[in-house]
């Protein structure tokens, strides 16, 4: 049995990957509090609620990640997390700027989307009721 020195990991959200190498050791936050994995931990899956993600890449240099809620998937070498949004900051007093900026951004986006989304359910419903009526 090997021992390995570094992970495999992906970060993925809906429209993009946002980080994708290799780590050393990651920490981010479940329902149940924060945890660390290192290599060789034992292989998991658990939800993640809003917080920090940080890593620690092969090469020393540590990235941060806001993340929204999300799932984290281990399986021996290989790291999934998965998570609705999410932005990479360059050190922690700036990452609150750039999440705050970032998921207001989206929120607005999704807020259009819903709108829109909205008047179109709308059309179909007048337009079904159009082909009830009778034709005189």
């Amino acid at each position: 049995m090997s021992i390995a020195t570094d992970m495999s990991v992906t970060l993925r959200l809906p429209t993009r990957t946002l980080f994708e190498g290799r780590a050393e050791k990651i920490t981010a936050v479940a329902p149940n509090g924060a945890f660390g994995i290192l290599p060789n931990h034992i292989d998991f899956v658990t939800a993640l609620v809003p917080s920090v993600l940080t890593l620690r890449q092969s090469n020393g240099l540590e990235e941060i990640f806001g993340l929204d809620e999300g799932l984290l998937v281990k399986k021996g070498d290989r790291v999934v997390v998965v998570a609705l949004r999410g932005v990479r900051g360059d050190d922690l007093s700036t990452l609150e700027n750039t999440v705050e900026a970032s998921f207001i951004q989206m929120d607005e986006e999704e807020r259009q989307a819903r709108s829109a989304l909205s008047r179109l359910e709308a059309d179909m419903v007048r337009r079904f009721a159009e082909l009830q009526r009778p034709i005189l």
